[in-house]
């Protein structure tokens, strides 16, 4: 992928293997175990055996090692393994190197992966405790000593600006958390199942870090979900339909941080995923009109708004509106707000299920999903689509 030329890999590999475990706030099991039991999940449900893997591909900030993931689930010899760096924003990313080693036959089947006890265990939404110095990390060096310490912090500098920019109030972020929670509501695997809100609810919610309420900051979750990708040549005779990777792409902005790039020239947009969206287009050949089903990256509902926005759904300062209206479904799952908080990851699975037509809260005739990772750092996006 380039970011001046589309490139060729759209429709030579496809996801053809979901798998899980259960969502929850204290799992009771080590994070190996729990990425041990997705990765036999997704292969059961792509109608694969462990002997058919020969490539893994993980996010750092993983305590599962590729090859201690491989001896656990009783997989071979690996000809490809992987590691996605920045956080969320590495979601779209295993699938994007798992199919460009499928693609370039580097492997034929490839496992992307994450699990992690992200409440019971080491809580991102903690912020910096710990942290061995970095060239990276020199930027939190800048904002610490003022306060900003955790994400949720980190977002509402560029939160607040949106909402000047574009004389808006807090209020209009909920539009985001309900639509999320609505779905949640009817999705079993959801840990808010049957839990909707309302607009009132979200205005009535606490702080967090102004503009930020509580129902603006996504959960914090045990788990693990797994993701098996092949030819999409052979995906065709597997046992679920395939969801083909019609595209593929990461980004990164001029001027990038993670999660604290206040010196760009502006914050009420997201370059990064300009970036990536720039490069779906041009290599799908698609447009926003073409996409049936959006599954954005919602650890902060701020930055749900300013993906539409990237993406050329609506203009700036105008996503509110278009959330309101049900334009586009949004986080059929529930997102990371209703759902679980799985770095994205179980978005991906999602925009699988809509692909198949079997989601809890499935768009009816659904061809094409937009599927993007983590915002505010380098990240990545997909468009899955049926195999016509």
């Amino acid at each position: 992928m380039s970011v001046r030329g589309a490139d060729s890999l759209g429709g030579r590999a496809a996801v053809v293997g979901i798998g899980a475990t259960e969502f929850s706030k204290d799992s009771g099991r080590s994070e190996l175990k729990l990425a041990v039991e997705a990765v036999r999940a997704a292969l059961d449900d792509a109608g694969l055996t462990p002997d058919d893997v020969d490539g893994l591909v993980t996010f750092t900030m993983d305590t599962s090692p590729e090859i201690t993931v491989a001896q656990a689930a009783g997989i071979g010899e690996l000809s490809f393994f992987s590691r996605i760096h920045y956080g969320g924003g590495a979601a779209c990313a295993t699938v994007q190197q798992a199919a460009m080693a499928v693609a370039t036959g580097v492997a034929d089947v490839v496992v992307c992966y994450r699990a992690f006890n992200e409440r019971s265990g080491r809580r991102f939404g903690s912020g910096v405790q710990q942290r061995e110095p970095t060239a990276e990390g020199a930027a939190l060096g800048w904002n610490l000593p003022f306060g900003l310490l955790t994400p949720a912090s980190w977002v509402a500098m560029a939160a607040q600006r949106y909402l000047h920019a574009y004389g808006l109030t807090p209020d209009v972020f909920g539009h985001v958390a309900v639509t999320d929670r609505r779905h949640a509501a009817r999705n079993p695997a959801a840990y808010f199942y049957g839990k909707p809100i309302t607009l009132a609810d979200h205005a009535a919610s606490r702080w967090i870090v102004e503009p930020l309420r509580l129902l603006d900051c996504c959960q914090e979750t045990d788990g693990g979900q797994a993701i098996v990708v092949t030819s999409a040549e052979r995906a065709r005779d597997l046992r679920r339909p395939p969801a083909v990777i019609v595209a593929a792409a990461q980004g990164a902005g001029r001027a990038q941080e993670q999660m604290t790039s206040f010196y760009r020239d502006g914050l009420t947009g997201l370059p990064e995923m300009g970036v990536v969206a720039r490069q779906l287009w041009r290599s799908s050949g698609l447009s926003p009109s073409d996409i049936d089903v959006g599954i954005l990256y919602d650890h902060f509902t701020p930055f749900v708004l300013m993906q539409l926005e990237e993406f050329g759904f609506c203009a700036p300062g105008e996503a509110a509106g278009f959330v309101e209206a049900d334009a586009l479904p949004l986080n059929t799952h529930g997102g990371q707000l209703g759902e679980a908080y799985l770095h994205g990851m179980n978005g991906i699975a999602e925009a699988v299920r809509q692909i198949r037509g079997s989601s809890v809260n499935q768009v009816p005739g659904a061809a094409r999903t937009l599927v993007t990772a983590g915002t505010g750092v380098p990240t990545s996006g997909l468009i899955l689509g049926t195999d016509d």
